[in-house]
């Protein structure tokens, strides 16, 4: 019996099988070289993002920093103050309320 197909279309057959799957092999690859790059660039953009973050954060807080004012202080004194002082004022007697007699 003759084998289905002639031999020369069974080469070009497993031919270009092993060409497409060369062509998805490198793709794949390429895609995970992208990937791969990707990261890299994006870890080293957040690093420098974080780094320049915490730096502005020291300069400002460096920049702005308040600065120790003094307060005055009340020294006591032992002198006798001339103001006036005010001396409670009675109040009016309450009148006389209405008892009822017995």
């Amino acid at each position: 019996m003759a084998a289905r197909g002639s031999k020369n279309a069974q080469s070009r057959t497993a031919a270009e099988r092993a060409r497409l799957h060369a062509a998805r092999t490198r793709w794949h690859e390429g895609q995970i070289r992208r990937r791969v790059r990707d990261n890299t660039i994006a870890a080293i953009v957040g690093s420098v993002i974080v780094v320049a973050a915490i730096g502005s954060q020291v300069v400002h807080a460096q920049v702005t920093a308040p600065e120790p004012t003094p307060t005055p202080t009340v020294e006591p004194t032992t002198a006798p103050t001339d103001s006036p002082t005010t001396a409670p004022t009675e109040s009016p007697a309450p009148l006389p309320s209405e008892t009822p007699a017995e």
